[in-house]
């Protein structure tokens, strides 16, 4: 291991430092606690996954993007001006599936708060053009076929969340599974599979979420009793997912008092969920009157918020139900479909920083909302164009395996990442981010290939990997992803610049 030892050392060392310096420095440690690197973490194979919104699916109102925002309409109308008609996604769209299985394999969560109170028309009639009572949006066959058909075409496993709304209660108020039955049953019927499911979507925020009025977390438990009663003959693969709460530990405001993690997981009978859910946004967008600006997009505190979210639902999880794992469900730059900022190279970093912080800290999923819609998108809506995040995701999916190593940066203001190189039998992936203005120096352990991602200007819709732009081919496939060869030996990490460092072989 001799080799290794090497590499760990050369990790963690500030660049110039002699070997006997080092050692000198730190007489009190055992040196055979460097014999290798120290895994911390396991992530998934499809730890990277995204959301497609159930108002995608079935064509809805959602966010209007920044350069059509109408502001005299704003003034006259309020928050409905901020929203537009979007047609239903074509998830039979060649380049769509073409991106997403660049990024694959990965979860497909269809959810959102229109799944709160969606209708699933099961008949192959044209879409009624009202809901039924007690609904507000309506599901078709062939929509929810066009999701089954994606994750089939993509190789992705579907994640979803069910109707909560009044048209699932019977006279007496009881939940039913008036949706879910017939649902689960058409899928089973394609051929299509339903991975995992939460009861409904963010209870947190219940109250305006599509809830019989009066919800609480005593509903909530009596209803979760039905569920799950139901799926374990219906749908015994099925796991069950929750809460999926978000914003909470005084994050976010429009938290559901009555609905808050801690009451709905001491509400009797207890709820228990296979996988433990939150979703986690580090503010709201300017469409909601937030005060997050790009200027401060690469400081420590909003890098590290993502912590900070997970902290107070992983202690949730710890103290309820420490077993189950943990999977953040629901994620982007911003509440509110993003600041216009999401869909530039400024948000790589917190999509890099995120990814990194949150595998080293036991979350096993990280589920980025949305694929294509909105600015926090990781393609545009309309063409599916690639944006930064995008290329940031396809670099993490080619090159951050499953293992998560602990590692420290060897300078202040640069943060690593290390997990081992995805389809080899053995080497190191390293993501080196430096969100500073100043180039920082690293050390380069053993051979290695660079993948660096920077841009001219960071509210640039562009990125350039090595200097060049990426950019897909003329027939819309995905770029040849080369490297640049390193040897041994110090290199500088230009000011806010991204890059993956792949090492094949750490005994050099």
């Amino acid at each position: 291991m001799k080799n290794t030892i090497l590499f760990i050392l050369l990790i963690l060392m500030v660049p110039g430092l002699s070997c006997n310096s080092a050692k000198e420095g730190r007489d009190e440690i055992d040196l055979t606690s460097l014999l290798e690197l120290e895994q911390i973490a396991e992530v998934q194979v499809r730890y990277q996954s995204v959301n497609v919104e159930m108002c995608e699916v079935v064509g809805g109102d959602f966010w209007v993007p920044y350069h059509l925002i109408d502001t005299a309409k704003v003034r006259a109308e309020g928050f409905s001006a901020l929203k537009r008609s979007i047609p239903s996604i074509d998830l039979y769209d060649e380049k769509l599936r073409t991106l997403t299985k660049g990024l694959g394999p990965m979860y497909v969560r269809v959810s959102g708060t229109w799944a709160n109170t969606t209708y699933f028309q099961n008949n192959d009639q044209p879409k009624l053009t009202q809901p039924p009572v007690g609904y507000e949006n309506v599901l078709t066959r062939k929509e929810w076929k066009g999701v089954i058909d994606f994750c089939k075409a993509t190789g992705s496993k579907l994640i979803t969340s069910f109707a909560i709304s009044a048209g699932m209660r019977d006279e007496e108020g009881n939940w039913t599974p008036a949706q879910v039955k017939p649902l689960l049953e058409y899928t089973h019927s394609i051929g299509g599979e339903i991975y995992a499911a939460e009861m409904f979507n963010e209870p947190s925020h219940a109250s305006h979420g599509g809830v019989p009025e009066g919800y609480d977390a005593a509903q909530y438990a009596k209803d979760f009793v039905a569920f799950k009663s139901f799926l374990q003959t219906a749908a015994p693969n099925m796991k069950i997912m929750g809460p999926g709460s978000t914003g909470e530990g005084g994050l976010m405001p429009g938290i559901d008092t009555t609905m808050t993690t801690d009451k709905i997981l001491t509400a009797e009978p207890r709820p228990e969920f296979d996988i433990f859910t939150y979703h986690f946004y580090g503010g709201v967008s300017q469409r909601c009157h937030g005060q997050l600006k790009p200027e401060n997009a690469f400081n420590e505190d909003w890098l590290a918020k993502t912590e900070v979210g997970l902290k107070y639902y992983k202690e949730a999880r710890n103290n309820y139900m420490p077993d189950a794992p943990l999977w953040l469900t629901e994620t982007a730059e911003a509440a509110c479909g993003g600041n216009p900022w999401a869909a530039t190279y400024t948000d790589s970093f917190r999509y890099a920083e995120q990814l990194g912080r949150l595998a080293k800290n036991g979350v096993e999923v990280v589920m980025h909302n949305t694929l294509s819609a909105s600015e926090y998108a990781l393609l545009e809506q309309d063409t599916h164009r690639p944006r930064p995040n995008y290329w940031t995701a396809l670099l993490w999916n080619q090159f951050m395996g499953t293992k998560v190593y602990q590692a420290k940066s060897p300078v202040e203001g640069l943060d690593v990442f290390v997990h081992n190189l995805k389809s080899e039998t053995k080497g190191y992936a390293l993501l080196i981010v430096n969100p500073s203005d100043i180039p920082s120096p690293f050390e380069i352990p053993a051979p290695s290939e660079q993948y660096l991602l920077t841009a001219d200007d960071l509210l640039a819709k562009e990125v350039k990997l090595n200097g060049k732009v990426l950019q897909l081919n003329s027939d819309n496939s995905l770029p040849d992803i080369k490297g640049e060869v390193l040897t041994p030996g110090p290199i500088q990490v230009p000011p806010k610049s991204i890059m993956f460092l792949t090492i094949k072989d750490p005994n050099g």
